[in-house]
């Protein structure tokens, strides 16, 4: 883990059932939170912590992302030839200069181990990041301003490990995580001892859930090769980390800073919405005054 993290892997191959019938045309990532789509603000986090080369595991029918992050040359002339440069600069914007994009396909939902492992050829055996769109992280004006996958980077790096964004949920919802028991080190880092997907509450050892960010050395990819398929014939990432830390012995758990929006259900891309609509001063009026009526 000596590198800087440099790459970061999106798994965006899902197919979005709950937000069914828009799904079906529209990618789930594609989703917009005000007037931007989940996986923008997820890659605006990555090259946040420093990524140039982002990685988006994909399936054969979903190219919208593709041609979001792609060049829009009818619209970007039209913008030109109006003098609309605010908006030129948006368009352009999605993806910096320095960043590259590549789409690889998972030919395969064979669950989020195996479209880590899709990576492979493109990551190689560096550290590297995974970022799932779902989970938006917020760390804005209140916070240090830094992203949580950032956050999570320095420490890796820091401390040679790698690193998994946890946050507390309610005991009564441990069935819905990867849930960790882990050693506290400091405030927010923690070295975990041992992982258990999705327990019963009566069986969890903390509520300590694990959630959408990952550090992990390139070492992840040897092990998740040697994983056995789960329920469904599924290849779990939680497997192959139990692994690494069976093999190396240190894994930290980070509670990272800042505001976690569950955008892979209605109510969570709902709240996302009202956050990000207080966060914008000539909509704090709308919003309040809706609310109010309400």
């Amino acid at each position: 883990m000596s590198k800087p993290l440099r790459k970061v892997v999106f798994p965006v191959a899902g197919l979005g059932t709950r937000f069914l019938p828009a799904t079906k045309v529209v990618a789930k990532e594609m989703l917009p939170v005000l007037d931007k789509p989940l996986i923008q603000y997820a890659v605006d986090e990555a090259v946040d912590a420093g990524a140039d080369t982002l990685i988006f595991v994909t399936n054969r029918y979903k190219h919208a992302i593709a041609d979001y992050f792609d060049k829009a040359y009818e619209l970007e002339a039209k913008l030109q030839e109006k003098g609309k440069d605010e908006l030129l600069a948006l368009v352009q914007g999605t993806l910096p200069r320095h960043v590259r994009a590549i789409f690889v396909t998972q030919p395969e939902a064979l669950g989020l181990g195996h479209a880590v492992l899709c990576a492979r050829p493109v990551v190689g055996d560096e550290p590297f990041g995974v970022v799932l769109p779902d989970d938006l992280i917020w760390n804005g004006p209140t916070g240090s301003g830094k992203g949580a996958l950032r956050q999570m980077a320095e420490l890796a790096e820091a401390q040679q490990a790698g690193v998994i964004a946890v946050e507390e949920v309610p005991h009564s919802e441990t069935d819905k995580y990867g849930i960790v028991d882990a050693t506290r080190i400091d405030e927010r880092s923690a070295l975990i001892r041992y992982m258990v997907e999705k327990p019963k509450p009566a069986d969890a050892p903390s509520n300590l859930a694990v959630v959408g960010r990952y550090v992990l050395p390139g070492r992840i990819f040897q092990l998740l090769e040697q994983t056995t398929p789960g329920a469904g014939g599924e290849i779990q990432l939680t497997d192959a980390i139990e692994a690494l830390l069976m093999e190396q012995g240190k894994v930290l758990a980070y509670r990272f800073e800042g505001t976690r929006f569950d955008c892979g259900n209605k109510a969570g891309l709902v709240r996302a919405t009202m956050h990000m609509a207080m966060q914008d001063p000539t909509l704090v009026p709308t919003v309040r005054a809706f609310l109010q009526q309400l």
